[in-house]
């Protein structure tokens, strides 16, 4: 299996078993989420904020690391540190993006299904029509630290592929810190209030027979912008490690010769 399989096979079994649950207790489990979920939700985010808040100087380790070991020594730990972080948050990146391809079969298939059933049996579902609306956001928003992994993602500077290892570095580490961080943290913050407003009500559909899951599908957002901080940390260690003459781990094999 690779890298999200069980992510995405773990998700649709506790769909399935909160589905069942549910039609088991006569509604139970939906009666509990409209009383307790936003509450409950509203007080993890602000634990989760603070927990943010606290870890976040640790962001500029690669910055500092890079910059010192162009010209002085830097402590061992310091790097092993990097290289334990590195390890982690790529493991996260393709678990999540691996578990992110699924929508694109999803949307392939769920479109293929929306034609004939409107054009063969003159039918239309609104929730299989939404559908394919979750399915494009989330494939594209949870799948993007893992284009930042695999440098997929677009590059406008031309005379980077005509520098050398230490230059790419040296770019490598002043765009996250300049560019990319910057405009996630942007989105992190201007989609805070954002996503407290739909938690608040468990936002559905303005459909009446449409899904009932605005609100998860708007927690994607301020989750983009975290997982891509964390590939920004990975890439910018990367870059630091470069920089200050040590061997940067190598991607992970889902991408070994990609890139």
């Amino acid at each position: 299996m690779r890298p999200g399989d069980r992510l995405i096979l773990a998700a649709i079994a506790l769909a399935i078993a909160l589905t069942v649950l549910d039609a088991v207790t006569g509604g139970g489990v939906a009666g509990w989420a409209n009383t307790h979920l936003a509450g409950w939700a509203q007080s993890a985010g602000g634990w989760l904020m603070r927990i943010g808040l606290f870890i976040s100087p640790i962001l500029l380790l690669p910055l500092l690391t890079g910059l010192m070991g162009r010209f002085l020594s830097v402590p061992e730990g310091a790097w092993n540190f990097e290289r334990r972080a590195i390890a982690i948050l790529d493991t996260i990146t393709t678990t999540v993006g691996g578990a992110a391809r699924w929508f694109a079969l999803g949307l392939v298939v769920a479109t293929a299904v929306i034609v004939i059933q409107r054009y063969v049996f003159g039918y239309a579902s609104t929730k299989l029509q939404e559908s394919v609306i979750y399915m494009h956001a989330l494939l594209f928003l949870l799948a993007s630290a893992s284009a930042l992994l695999n440098g997929g993602h677009v590059r406008v500077d031309v005379l980077y592929a005509k520098m050398g290892e230490r230059g790419k570095a040296w770019t490598d580490l002043i765009g996250t810190y300049l560019a990319l961080m910057p405009m996630c943290f942007l989105i992190l913050w201007s989609s805070t209030g954002y996503m407290n407003s739909t938690w608040r009500i468990l936002e559905r559909s303005r459909e009446s027979d449409g899904l009932a899951f605005v609100f998860l599908l708007k927690t994607a957002i301020p989750v983009f912008a975290v997982l891509m901080i964390l590939q920004g940390f990975s890439m910018a260690a990367r870059a630091a490690m470069t920089i200050g003459g040590q061997k940067a781990p190598d991607l992970p094999d889902t991408f070994q010769g990609e890139v």
